[in-house]
């Protein structure tokens, strides 16, 4: 749906981002993740032309975006930023509204989706469409800027560091609703963050950046199992051990697990990870049963057969 070729942008003749090229699937959550000053948000920022690269060439449903008023293109992608970005002198239904206004959607279609997304953000409408930005709480405020983004459903949901403003117990709160709002299930998205939990909790894929340049695009699993070069095998080391078990899923090992003989209690699904199995499983102290929706299998997992599946992936490297 999104390619990116060849890209760069030059400030003072230093490369901020320097001959950055990948495509991002429709559907596909795509997380650019790096230090400060890597490129990625720059990165982020030539997509929607809040800044216009200076060589290679974005296309967006194989057309190029240059080809296009930033207007008209900015209005079909969703934008979330940082710092909340909400107007203090607009209601959180006005600041939710600024796009279907802009599109001259009618007032009673704004009305229900306002609503709608309020709802499903777990933002009363009676209590909070006529509350100003200045009386909500950071979460909330998170929350209204990405109502706003979903606002008109866009296609495209661009996110830079959509969580970095909030305490982290507020942060993991929030990203668990992130996950699970079905106002995302069809979007595609790229959100830029510095945060590597953050990176392998929401990615299908991550692309790792340092001094403007991609250095790996890959699976939360392959960048731990199968790193590129040393920059990347280092990049994770202080976190690898919580991170390899985060990011192999249950269904990956699905054939080496024993078939449950008594499947009374679900205790997890097969898309789950080996990190939240063995959270369980330290909570309940007994092996626990998983359940495959797909083919509607049960098994049987206990900690043995979690430390044989991350031992048989790295041998795989």
């Amino acid at each position: 749906m999104i390619q990116i070729k060849n890209v760069s942008k030059y400030y003072n003749k230093k490369a901020a981002v320097h001959h950055v090229s990948f495509g991002v699937e429709e559907g596909e959550i795509l997380v650019l993740l790096g230090t400060s000053g890597s490129g990625k948000t720059t990165t982020l920022r030539m997509i929607n032309r809040l800044i216009d690269a200076d060589s290679g060439t974005i296309t967006i449903e194989n057309k190029d975006i240059l080809n296009q008023p930033p207007e008209a293109l900015r209005r079909t992608m969703g934008y979330v930023l940082q710092g909340y970005g909400l107007f203090p002198h607009y209601t959180v239904a006005e600041n939710i509204a600024i796009v279907p206004k802009l599109l001259k959607w009618s007032k009673s279609k704004i009305q229900l989706r306002v609503d709608e997304l309020l709802i499903k953000l777990q933002l009363p409408p009676d209590q909070y469409k006529d509350a100003y930005p200045a009386n909500l709480s950071g979460g909330q405020k998170q929350r209204v800027g990405l109502a706003r983004a979903l606002a008109a459903d866009p296609p495209i949901l661009l996110m830079d560091e959509p969580f970095g403003a909030l305490d982290p117990l507020t942060r993991t709160a929030v990203r668990k609703e992130f996950k699970e709002l079905d106002e995302l299930k069809k979007k595609t998205i790229i959100l830029v963050t510095h945060d590597v939990q953050e990176a392998f909790e929401l990615g299908n894929k991550i692309g790792l950046m340092d001094k403007g340049e991609l250095l790996q695009l890959a699976t939360p699993s392959d960048l731990l199992f199968n790193p590129k070069n040393e920059f990347v095998q280092n990049f994770f080391e202080h976190q690898r051990l919580q991170l390899e078990w985060q990011s192999v899923d249950l269904k990956t090992i699905w054939h080496d697990l024993p078939t449950a003989t008594d499947a009374v209690t679900t205790h997890l699904f097969s898309r789950q990870s080996l990190w939240e199995a063995m959270e369980v499983l330290v909570n309940k102290n007994s092996p626990i049963t998983a359940l495959d929706k797909e083919t509607g299998t049960f098994k049987q997992i206990t900690f043995s057969h979690l430390q044989s599946a991350i031992q048989k992936q790295k041998q795989q490297v």
